[in-house]
């Protein structure tokens, strides 16, 4: 017997069946043989939220959560977030390989030249209330662009792709520039072609009357590692969102606005602004105990955010890299008053066997927040700092499923649950 199988004993029939086993799964489709009789549809796996199912085969990030790994094409994140930039990291994510001097200047000259918006875009940004939230605009922003560039409809053209791949990871930053500069009721500020990458997306948010924006390097440098940490985390509900719309063969462009769309929920992209919530109404250090307190006791009136994560069994491995950038960012900004509040918790959390055996550690979301605020970003714009880096993964992840022979339009199957056959009843006749 091939050691490589699942032998399946089906009991309903006595009936034995061998299932194929490849990288650690096997084909869900190789189920639909185990039957009752000739019109049974045959059996299907119930796997709410994807908790233990692979939608796809992928070589673009690599994660092990037992033991806090990830991993960029291969590349360690620490080694990416010590000695890559965002840009750079992105060529790889995309392109699978660290690029060359060349590949890299010609890649960053390609997105830096695709940064301006067409001027009827900033009319679009314009019709929306003054109090409407930054990701929103995005996302609606994001889903216009589609109008603009027809040409991005030709996704089997591998020219077309990677001039929507500049365009997006160019016009992001632009895009959540003038939507945080229109819920302030600032005039915009245009891109600047001498900047980075990140220093450039600083230029477009916090500009003033200067004629030249000078951002700081500790502040643009710490920028630049979050991005690095946000690129791409596998399929998480974005990216499955970015996937799943894009195998209706839909444009880039609103696949893009899809995933950030479901990056908009509080669940993903708005975990960070949660932990800050938590943090102001803890309110001291010396509350801390009483918090944890209330949290053991899980009446679900008080949750503690930050802590766990759905793959990570361990300490999030860019939770330990945030915490360093943070030390860096306060040396500049000052002391953000939440941090001593943050240390506290993480210190009681760390030694306390109720978080201990359920393997509650600190994640991305716990420190990023601290960071974002201290640089004087308002909470609204955290999921949209959130999707810019995003972008490049999950035009990466888009990407390889187009290119994935064994990839169609997503349809999962459902178990029905609801009523039989009935007939329909005259509206006078119901009771």
């Amino acid at each position: 017997m091939n050691s490589e199988t699942l032998t399946i004993t089906d009991n309903r029939t006595g009936k034995k069946y061998e299932i194929p086993i490849r990288d650690g799964a096997i084909n869900a489709n190789d189920l639909r043989q185990i039957r009752v009789s000739e019109d049974d549809f045959g059996l299907m796996s119930y796997d709410p939220a994807f908790m233990n199912t692979a939608s796809c085969q992928s070589k673009i990030t690599y994660i092990d959560g037992d033991i806090g790994i990830l991993r960029y094409r291969g590349y360690p994140i620490e080694q990416l977030a010590e000695k890559s930039t965002y840009l750079e990291t992105a060529y790889l994510i995309l392109y699978g390989e660290l690029p060359t001097k060349a590949q890299l200047d010609e890649w960053s000259r390609n997105v830096t030249h695709h940064s301006i918006l067409h001027e009827n875009i900033k009319k679009f940004i314009d019709g929306f209330h003054y109090d409407a939230h930054p990701m929103g605009m995005l996302v609606s922003a994001v889903g216009a662009l589609s109008t603009f560039y027809t040409d991005a409809k030709n996704i089997f053209d591998p020219g077309s792709r990677t001039k929507q791949t500049h365009r997006l990871i160019a016009k992001m930053p632009t895009l959540a520039g003038f939507a945080y500069r229109h819920s302030v009721g600032m005039p915009y500020s245009y891109p600047d072609n001498d900047l980075s990458y990140t220093g450039n997306f600083l230029n477009m948010m916090f500009k003033m009357t200067e004629l030249k924006y000078k951002p700081n390097p500790v502040i643009e440098k710490a920028l630049d590692v979050l991005f690095i940490l946000h690129a791409d985390h596998e399929q998480n509900c974005s990216t499955n969102a970015m996937r799943g719309v894009g195998s209706s063969h839909v444009d880039p462009y609103c696949a893009v606005a899809a995933a950030a769309a479901a990056l908009y929920g509080p669940l993903h992209g708005g975990a960070n602004e949660a932990v800050l919530r938590m943090l102001m109404q803890i309110g001291s250090k010396d509350k801390v105990p009483e918090f944890i307190k209330q949290v053991k006791e899980g009446h679900g009136k008080v949750m503690l955010m930050g802590f766990g994560h759905r793959v990570y069994k361990n300490y999030d491995p860019r939770a330990k890299i945030i915490k360093q950038v943070a030390d860096n960012v306060f040396a500049v900004t000052g002391r953000n008053p939440l941090l001593d509040i943050a240390l506290e918790l993480e210190r009681i959390a760390l030694e306390d066997d109720y978080f201990i055996k359920r393997k509650l550690y600190p994640n991305v979301d716990f420190y990023s927040g601290l960071i974002y605020q201290s640089i004087g970003l308002a909470m609204d714009m955290f999921p949209v700092l959130f999707a810019i880096p995003r972008t490049s993964g999950w035009i990466a992840q888009w990407e390889e499923m187009l290119l994935d022979a064994e990839q169609k339009i997503a349809r999962p199957r459902q178990v029905y649950k609801g009523a039989g056959k009935r007939d329909y009843v005259p509206i006078a006749m119901r009771k």
